[in-house]
């Protein structure tokens, strides 16, 4: 067969095919002219793969610790948690954070060099080097790298949007016009474009808030035929269900063939198998384009279903020790967290609110299955049996220093916390919960503990303070004061 002709061309694809895929060319054409190229690597061996010696016990370490991170710190993915270490390693270490004029850098806009205190452009005098980005902003890379040495460490976390969803939901109904409106999630997820409206306020909360903390550009809209939507008849199409890590047993949650249990499915009358290749989820070329730009740019995902695991691997990556990752979880909403762990099957209700979930959030459902698969063959490479040794370890000295460091060994409720430096900030429909530290610790102890307890807001005011100390004013002399 002969070249197709151009009459060809137009005959197969049509004009709103064809309408279509420039929509897709002219967005994919933005986003390699905002980060100069999608495969561009920030140096040559970025991504770091060797297999360093393990961080635990007293041996001598054969490599040396990173310090200079970039953490992109998404919404409601249990990235307060991974803020809180960052923050203790940067305060024991006296590192230079480079931090946003209040708590963001201008979220939800993209990320702007300018907005970090004490920036000042290249050529503009000496300036110290920043050793930690880690506070809320939509990832934006060329003007990240204004900030941070092409070769700092870059990661992020990621959840399921189904778990996502309904932390969202609670946190965000205030913020979010969709949320605002509905009279519950399941409401929302039933028919949400009665609810939703690009670019209305605050919405970008309500759908894939994964994709857009990381800074990816949107496909276009594709046109449906009326009486169609977005989302599929059979929600449970799109069903997969995935194991957090404190459920069942050890030995079946490190076996990844069994992280994505397939579900049978019906669709026009034949029994077929979902599986994450086989989904449809739309705009899948621009989907995988997007994928592979974040690959080349973030040196681990950490997944928010199997948090522990991927302290145990950020722990490695860094060459640092597990008791550098060990912490207490920030910014927890009471009945929230623990209402999204089932030890047991769910209800068909909470299966069918979860499809509808990830269907409607499909761009952070891709995330999702792709940084998952992507934290299991690190796993694989690291040892099933030593990471299985690592998470006792990493749950054991928590367990530990709960006991020792809070009353009552766990997270309480923000109306028993008096002391203003560690009662986190409330927002959103649920409260948040904190921690109040025992009586009679040694003043090391205090110290420590009380690193392990700071909300995050606090711990930036901290650190602020301690970077960019106030300026003192000089008494006036008394003459000037007795001067008429």
């Amino acid at each position: 067969m002969g070249p197709l002709s151009p009459a060809r061309t137009m005959r197969l694809w049509g004009p709103r095919s064809l309408g279509v895929a420039l929509g897709v060319f002219m967005t994919i054409g933005f986003g390699l002219q905002l980060w100069g190229g999608p495969f561009q690597r920030r140096l040559p061996g970025l991504q770091l793969r060797q297999s360093w010696g393990p961080s635990l016990g007293p041996a001598v370490q054969s490599c040396l610790p990173r310090q200079q991170l970039v953490f992109l710190k998404t919404h409601k993915s249990g990235s307060s948690s991974v803020l809180n270490l960052l923050h203790r390693y940067g305060d024991r270490h006296g590192l230079r954070f480079a931090l946003p004029a209040r708590y963001q850098f201008g979220y939800p806009r993209l990320f702007q060099a300018s907005r970090v205190k004490g920036y000042r452009p290249q050529g503009g005098g000496t300036q110290p080097s920043f050793h930690i980005l880690c506070h809320h902003m939509r990832f934006n890379l060329k003007e990240v790298l204004q900030v941070m040495p092409s070769d700092s460490f870059f990661f992020s976390i990621v959840r399921d949007p189904a778990t996502l969803a309904r932390s969202a939901f609670s946190y965000y109904k205030s913020t979010s016009s969709a949320f605002r409106k509905a009279p519950s999630l399941a409401a929302f997820l039933a028919n949400p474009r009665a609810f939703y409206r690009p670019g209305a306020r605050g919405d970008h909360y309500a759908r894939n808030l994964l994709w857009f903390d990381f800074g990816l550009p949107f496909p276009p809209e594709i046109r449906m035929k009326r009486g169609n939507s977005n989302l599929p008849k059979d929600p449970n199409s799109l069903r997969l269900q995935v194991l957090p890590s404190a459920v069942g047993s050890r030995a079946q949650v490190l076996d990844p063939n069994v992280v994505f249990q397939l579900v049978s499915t019906v669709a026009d009358g034949h029994s077929q198998t979902a599986s994450p290749a086989s989904l449809d989820l739309g705009s899948s070329p621009f989907i995988q384009w997007g994928l592979a730009w974040l690959d080349s740019v973030f040196d681990l995902v950490m997944v928010a279903e199997y948090f522990d695991e991927s302290l145990v691997l950020l722990a490695d990556a860094l060459c640092w020790g597990l008791d550098d990752v060990v912490g207490f979880m920030h910014n927890a909403q009471a009945g929230g967290e623990q209402a999204l762990s089932h030890s047991g099957p769910m209800a068909e209700d909470q299966q069918q609110l979860s499809a509808r979930a990830r269907a409607w959030n499909n761009l952070d459902w891709a995330l999702y299955i792709h940084f998952n698969r992507s934290l299991w063959e690190r796993i694989e490479q690291y040892g099933q049996r030593r990471l299985q040794h690592a998470v006792a370890e990493l749950r054991a000295r928590r367990e530990a220093l709960a006991q020792h460091c809070l009353v009552g060994g766990e997270a309480l409720d923000p109306k028993y916390i008096k002391d203003r430096r560690l009662r986190p900030f409330q927002f959103g429909s649920a409260k948040v919960l904190g921690y109040v530290l025992q009586s009679g610790l040694s003043p090391q102890d205090q110290e420590e503990c009380e690193r392990l307890a700071t909300p995050e807001l606090q711990y930036k005011d901290k650190l602020d303070a301690k970077q960019f100390p106030p300026t003192v004013s000089l008494p006036l002399k008394p003459s000037r004061l007795l001067s008429p």
